[in-house]
C-alpha cells in the first residue's frame, strides 16, 4: 500500500506540471478538462490492472499496455518537469529580488511565460510521439540483421553454413497474427541451414503459445530447429495453486516445442555432420545473473570433444562473462538473447549504439568477440512489458560462417 501511495504522489505532482504548461498555452477549458482526464484514464487504468487483475507477476496484453500508456503519458510530463521547475526557480528569485533587494511592499512573481511552456511541450512531444509509435507500429517491425563471422578451425564442409537466431518470442504478448505470419515467413526466406531459438517462448504459461502453435509449425530449415529455454518459461512469474501445476505447465511447454518442431536442448548437444565432418550445438538451461541458474555448461558439453566447432546456445548473455569465455572448451560462437535492447534505445549503424541495456548487460545487442570467441545477443523477436520497441527494433539474426581470418 506504501508503495502505491507514493506512486499517487509522484504521478500527481508531474501531472500538475503538465498541466500548468497546458494552462499557459491555451485558455480553452476542454482541453484543460481533455488533459485532467486522460491523467484519471491512464492511472486508473493501471491501477486497476496491477491491483484487481493481478496474478503474481504475470504480464498479458491487457497489463501491458496499460503500463505503456502510463508510461508514455508520464514521459510528456517527465520532460516538462526540469524546464517549468526551472522557470519556477528562476520566477522565486526574481520575487525574492523584488521584495527584499528592490524593497518594493508587495511581492511580486513574474507570470509563467509562454514560450517556455512551448519548448517543453515541444521537447517532451518527442519521447511521447515516439513511445506511441512504438507501441502501435515499432513492435512489429522486424529487421534482418546479418553477419558474416571468421572462424580459422571451421571444418571445411561448414565453409558458408547460415545459421538464423530467433530468440524471446514472447508470444503472450501478441496481438497481431498478420504481423507475426509475416516475421515467420521472413525468417523462412532467408533459408538458412539450421534454425536455433534461444528461449523465453512466452511470458509466463505454456497456454500463451497455443495460438501461435500452427504459425511457427511453418518454420523450417534443412537441418533442423534447435532450443533452449528462458527464464520466462519456468512459469516463475506465475502465483500457481500448487507446484504439481506448475511443474505439469513446464512439460506442457516442452510437448508444444517439440510440437512445432523445435529439439529442446536440456543442458545437452547435438551434432550437425556434413560431407563426414561436423560442429556441435550445445545448449543449456536458462543461466542469469539475478535470474534462474539451471545451466550446466560442464554437463551440455561433457559428450563432445574439447577440439570440435561449438555453437553455444544460452539465453542470457551475461553467462558468457561468467561461465563460457573462459572456459577451458573453446565455444566459438554463443547465441543469446534476453535483454531485448531494453526495446529502447538509439541505434544508427557506425556513429552510435546506445540503450539503458548497456548499464546492465556488458553484452547486450549484435556481435561481440573475446578471446577469439563470439556471442551474438539477439535484440529479441517479441516484447514484453511496455508493448512497444523505440529505436531497438525486432531481430531476426543471419549469421553466415565462414573458413579462415577475416580480411582486414
Amino acid at each position: 500500500m506504501t508503495r502505491w501511495i507514493i506512486f499517487i504522489i509522484i504521478y500527481v505532482l508531474l501531472t500538475a506540471y503538465g498541466f500548468q504548461a497546458i494552462k499557459t498555452l491555451t485558455k480553452q477549458s476542454w482541453i484543460h478538462y481533455l488533459f485532467l482526464g486522460i491523467a484519471l484514464i491512464v492511472v486508473g487504468n493501471f491501477i486497476f490492472q496491477f491491483t484487481v487483475t493481478s496474478e503474481g507477476r504475470v504480464l498479458n496484453p491487457a497489463k501491458s499496455y496499460a503500463f505503456g500508456f502510463l508510461l508514455t503519458f508520464m514521459s510528456l510530463n517527465l520532460v516538462l518537469v526540469p524546464i517549468l521547475l526551472g522557470e519556477d526557480i528562476i520566477r522565486g528569485f526574481y520575487g525574492l529580488y523584488d521584495r527584499f533587494i528592490a524593497k518594493n511592499e508587495v511581492l511580486y512573481i513574474p507570470s509563467r511565460r509562454k514560450f517556455i511552456s512551448q519548448i517543453g511541450l515541444g521537447l517532451a512531444a518527442i519521447p511521447f510521439a515516439s513511445l506511441l509509435y512504438g507501441m502501435f507500429k515499432g513492435k512489429y517491425n522486424f529487421r534482418v540483421l546479418n553477419y558474416t563471422l571468421h572462424f580459422e578451425d571451421l571444418p571445411d564442409a561448414f565453409d558458408g553454413y547460415r545459421v538464423t537466431q530467433i530468440s524471446d518470442i514472447h508470444s503472450g504478448s501478441f496481438d497481431n497474427k498478420e504481423k507475426i505470419e509475416y516475421a515467420v515467413d521472413l525468417v523462412n526466406e532467408q533459408e538458412s541451414d539450421v534454425i536455433l531459438f534461444t528461449g523465453d517462448m512466452v511470458n509466463n504459461k505454456a497456454s500463451e503459445m497455443l495460438p501461435w502453435k500452427e504459425t511457427f509449425s511453418r518454420l523450417k530449415a534443412k537441418d533442423g530447429k534447435f532450443s533452449v529455454l528462458g527464464n520466462h518459461d519456468y512459469g516463475d512469474y506465475v502465483d500457481w495453486s500448487s507446484k504439481e501445476e506448475k511443474v505439469q505447465n513446464l512439460k506442457d511447454l516442452k510437448a508444444i516445442q517439440k510440437e512445432i518442431g523445435f529439439d529442446l536442448l536440456l543442458n545437452e548437444h547435438r551434432y550437425l555432420e556434413k560431407n563426414g565432418e561436423k560442429i556441435a550445438i550445445v545448449g543449456v538451461e536458462n543461466w542469469g545473473k539475478g535470474f534462474k541458474q539451471k545451466g550446466d555448461l560442464k554437463k551440455a558439453s561433457s559428450q563432445i570433444n574439447s577440439d570440435d566447432f561449438k555453437i553455444l546456445m544460452t539465453h542470457d548473455p551475461s553467462h558468457w562473462d561468467a561461465e563460457v569465455v573462459n572456459d577451458d572448451y573453446h565455444y566459438h560462437l554463443t547465441l543469446s538473447g534476453h535483454t531485448h535492447g531494453m526495446q529502447f534505445g538509439i541505434e544508427i549503424p557506425g556513429w552510435i549504439k546506445w540503450s539503458p541495456a548497456k548499464w546492465r548487460y556488458n553484452q547486450w545487442a549484435g556481435v561481440y568477440e573475446a578471446l577469439g570467441q563470439y556471442i551474438n545477443v539477439n535484440r529479441g523477436f517479441g516484447f514484453l512489458a511496455y508493448p512497444g520497441r523505440v529505436g531497438i527494433w525486432p531481430e531476426i539474426t543471419v549469421i553466415e560462417l565462414k573458413k579462415g581470418i577475416k580480411e582486414a
